[in-house]
């Protein structure tokens, strides 16, 4: 070998530890490292009994007693079963109805938080109160509000002469949707609210600076250069504020458990009905499996959103 040649076995030991290096420092590599504790804990306690519901949904199992192989025999049951089309109803109208208010009054709150006004930070702690406190505690709280005899508004409405006897809230069937409805807005206003102020800053204040130089008022700031640029995050708190209300168990199950009549019932609440008290596992496994198709439109619906998101910052469709 001439003076001065490298041996190919000291060209490969130096590449080796490059070659590690850029293993050490690989993007992807070290992604998916950090994603395997929480893929982990997925299969455990996500896969498994999502895999064990759809399985029971399809078998006649009882508590205390194995089931068999039914198909889809639970499902052509509960489509007939008035109670099911009942709460299917209750849960779609307690979904739309309260996911609209919260969004209205949460986006109203976020726009006025990020104003300049006094005691900005105090508010936007104290916003966060009906969030913060745990479901059950609320919902005890509401059905002091809500007594037929000891209702704080009913008595308050009396005493202004606007009504002449207590208001029923929980039992009359519209009363309670209306009153769960209400619950569940103020305890999910606060969740929009912080999001989407937390979107609004990220809003460069040059924009609203060109905008009033040009004569924009503040309906068309708003409409022009908030909401378009707000879009992509109002898709995902949408999404979560409607997987919550959709889902929402706590603050039904203890404040009406149901009633009056099952006006109030979901279909989360009439699965728990049905396969714990009830004995019906399989019954109550297919009424949480017809969930599914809803939540899964939902997820869509936040998919669609971040498209639009990269649509707004110059990528492409493809």
């Amino acid at each position: 070998m001439e003076a001065g040649a490298i041996h190919p076995a000291e060209v490969a030991g130096r590449a080796r530890p490059v070659r590690r290096h850029r293993l050490g420092n690989s993007r992807n590599l070290l992604g998916l490292l950090f994603m395997v504790p929480a893929a982990v804990l997925l299969l455990l306690f996500l896969t498994y009994p999502l895999g064990l519901g759809v399985w029971l949904g399809f078998t006649d199992t009882k508590i205390g007693r194995g089931g068999e192989w039914i198909g889809w025999d639970n499902y052509t049951y509960l489509w007939g079963d008035s109670v099911t089309r009942l709460a299917l109803f209750n849960t779609l109208f307690y979904t739309a109805v309260a996911s609209v208010i919260k969004f209205v009054l949460g986006l109203w709150l976020a726009v006025l938080l990020n104003e300049r006004i006094p005691f900005k930070t105090f508010f936007r702690t104290v916003i966060l109160l009906p969030y913060i406190v745990p479901t059950a505690l609320s919902a005890i709280a509401f059905w002091w509000i809500y007594d037929s005899q000891f209702s704080i508004v009913s008595w308050t409405l009396m005493k202004l002469g606007w009504i002449d006897h207590y208001i029923d809230f929980l039992g009359d069937p519209w009363n309670a949707r209306l009153s769960t409805i209400a619950a569940n807005i103020w305890r999910g206003v606060p969740f929009v609210a912080i999001t989407l102020l937390a979107g609004l800053q990220t809003i460069p204040p040059s924009l609203y600076e060109a905008a009033a130089i040009d004569g924009a008022g503040g309906w068309k700031r708003f409409r022009y250069i908030t909401l378009p640029l707000l879009t992509p995050i109002i898709a995902v708190v949408m999404t979560f504020s409607v997987l919550f209300t959709f889902t929402d168990f706590q603050l039904i199950y203890v404040l009406t458990r149901g009633g009056p009549l099952n006006a109030t019932h979901l279909m989360a609440t009439l699965s728990f009905q049905r396969a714990i008290p009830g004995g019906a596992l399989g019954e109550g496994a297919a009424i949480a499996i017809a969930m599914v198709p809803f939540l899964l439109a939902a997820i869509l619906f936040s998919y669609f959103g971040l498209q639009r998101r990269a649509w707004q910052q110059g990528a492409s469709d493809a």
